[in-house]
């Protein structure tokens, strides 16, 4: 059980994919803007990211080393479409803000990196858990650039304003203002891993 809880954390501070590996960024950075969208990208993401980690882990010893890549695509693509299709048909107004990064799921690299280093390589336990702790990772780090941009820079939460135009800085709903904040929470996460990884120092 230890080695499966080792794999969950590490996809949340570890091996954080957006303030570790660095990866999936334009997606991430495009629609944090709003906690909303924010938690909805999660979401989806995690979705598609835990079930295509599963199956390719359960077929991983059939899939021939030659189409290897097309195969990944093509279960990638079919989760994505499922989110697409339930998004397009129950939260219209999501869909239209946020549709064109929900389609982009299909090239995330960090699915498509997660199913080749991982998953297709490693039993489906394994496999769950990992795609689990990477999902929510990522979505805790989109929740919070969302909530810190539309805070700053639209002066609401969860689309209720509550700072007056005059004092909100709209510097934040810039790209700029995205990478800033991206920026200060690497240093954070970064900060978490140093004292989480420091050994304690022995009395002598």
């Amino acid at each position: 059980m230890k080695s499966k809880l080792h794999i969950f954390t590490a996809g949340i501070i570890r091996e954080n994919p957006l303030l570790v590996l660095m990866i999936g960024l334009c997606s991430s950075l495009g629609i944090t803007t709003s906690v909303f969208s924010g938690i909805a990208m999660g979401i989806s993401m995690t979705f598609v990211l835990l079930m295509s980690e599963l199956i390719i882990s359960i077929f991983r010893n059939i899939i021939p080393n030659d189409v290897r890549i097309p195969t990944f695509i093509i279960v990638i693509a079919a989760f994505t479409t499922i989110v697409q299709l339930v998004i397009q048909a129950y939260l219209p107004d999501l869909y239209a803000s946020i549709g064109l990064f929900i389609a982009l799921i299909v090239v995330n690299c960090i699915i498509m990196g997660r199913v080749e280093a991982f998953s297709s390589k490693q039993p489906p336990i394994n496999a769950l858990f990992d795609g689990l702790g990477m999902g929510i990772g990522y979505t805790i780090v989109l929740v919070l650039i969302s909530a810190i941009r539309e805070v700053l820079g639209n002066g609401a939460f969860w689309g209720i304003e509550f700072i007056p135009e005059t004092y909100r800085i709209g510097f934040f709903v810039t790209p700029p203002g995205g990478f800033f904040v991206f920026g200060l929470l690497i240093a954070v996460n970064a900060g978490l891993k140093r004292i989480l990884e420091k050994k304690p120092q022995t009395a002598y």
